[in-house]
């Protein structure tokens, strides 16, 4: 099988890949926008489809999918919500979170009037992994302007969103904010995190021994657009500040956002940066849930494109995924990092492609194995999962 598929260029003919596993989802031809979500012992990937198979988003109506793995295989899909208002694209995609007694929280950015970006956060629970679902409300108060670009944690017996917000946004004037709410059978009135960020990249959050932490490109008033992090130590949150200062003064959104990781007080922060028209993919660690961060360690400097994850093996090495040229197009790799800062070899997991419509891989940890789900830009698009046990990602010598 897994010839087949190198066959077919999905998969790197070489021997650092050959560990990685095809392990496909039961998604439908045309499906785009994986989302990884912990459940227990199982982990839950959610996706769009077209309600017509094999047609591009935007064409007739979506459906919110999703189906567990358990590591052997996928159980069937499910529906979520289905319709045409659904706000379907490469960089704003749904999330999917299973709260600590058992429910689940689904959130998509839907359209909500007539403006090209009037869309709203909309969400819907299930009281079991089986389902029924149904429609809850948006995550914040009802209005125009964009809402998207969302992150999900478990907290106590709920789950916490967190999204960039347009409310402040008229015209040209305004600034795109970072918000959060609490949600049990609806959402709580939102909370201002951030009043300036940057308008269009996807956020990361993590839940650290100390509380939640959430980070986002920032946008300075001099359009410095670095990645911060906002934390719950305590009772309230923190005063943004920055993970490091790349200084990446850009006039526009670069649509690249920042990924977090968690375990105890480890926390893992990896994002891309073009500051002194370099691109590289960074990494910062710190052992204090986000309080401090050590130096920025540079995982790759030959020009990647970026689209970042990471999470934190068992072994306490931060894992970092990115997107980089290669000679037939891209790759997805991947990458160890030391609790010390150490790098491992780099691992290239599969062929992509650097057009936008390859989206961003998305990556999670199910025992020994890190889980990678990426969309093939075909006609139609294919989505594609990989499981790579962590073991055959080189450590640091």
């Amino acid at each position: 099988m897994i010839g087949a598929l190198a066959t077919a260029g999905l998969f790197l003919a070489s021997a650092a890949v050959r560990a990685a596993e095809p392990i496909d989802p039961p998604a439908a031809a045309g499906a785009l926008a994986p989302n990884f979500a912990a459940a227990g012992r199982l982990v839950l990937l959610s996706w769009l489809e077209p309600l017509e198979p094999g047609r591009k988003p935007g064409e007739g109506g979506m459906a919110l999918r999703y189906a567990a793995f358990d590591g052997a295989r996928w159980s069937s899909p499910r529906t979520i919500a289905s319709g045409t208002t659904f706000f379907a694209n490469w960089a704003d995609f749904p999330a999917l979170a299973s709260a600590a007694p058992g429910w689940l929280l689904a959130a998509w950015p839907e359209k909500s009037g007539t403006g090209d970006l009037d869309y709203s956060l909309e969400l819907a629970r299930a009281d079991s992994a089986d389902g029924p679902w149904r429609r809850i409300g948006a995550a914040h108060e009802r209005g125009s302007g964009e809402h998207g670009f969302v992150s999900l944690l478990p907290e106590g017996d709920g789950i916490r969103a967190f999204w960039l917000d347009g409310r402040q946004m008229t015209g040209d004037q305004g600034a795109m904010s970072l918000r959060t709410a609490f949600v049990r059978d609806e959402a709580e009135p939102s909370v201002l995190l951030d009043g300036r960020v940057c308008d269009c990249c996807q956020t990361g959050a993590a839940t650290t021994s100390a509380g939640p932490i959430v980070v986002y490109r920032g946008r300075s008033d001099r359009e410095l657009r670095d990645t911060a992090i906002v934390r719950r130590p305590g009772g309230g949150w923190t005063a943004p500040r920055l993970v490091a200062q790349d200084g990446w003064k850009i006039a526009g959104c670069p649509v690249n956002g920042p990924a977090a990781a968690a375990s105890g007080r480890q926390v893992a922060v990896a994002w891309f940066t073009a500051a002194g028209d370099k691109p590289s993919v960074r990494l910062a660690l710190s052992s204090d849930a986000g309080a401090s961060f050590g130096k920025a360690i540079e995982v790759d400097g030959a020009g990647p494109a970026g689209r970042v994850g990471v999470v934190i093996a068992t072994d306490g090495d931060a894992v970092v995924t990115w997107v980089a040229p290669e000679e037939r197009a891209a790759a997805i790799r991947a990458r160890r990092v030391s609790p010390d800062g150490r790098l491992g070899e780099a691992y290239s997991v599969a062929q992509t492609s650097l057009a936008r419509s390859s989206g961003i891989p998305r990556i999670a940890v199910l025992g020994s194995a890190l889980l990678v789900a990426w969309v093939e830009p075909s006609e139609p698009f294919r989505l594609h999962a990989a499981r790579v046990p962590l073991s055959a990602i080189p450590r640091a010598r």
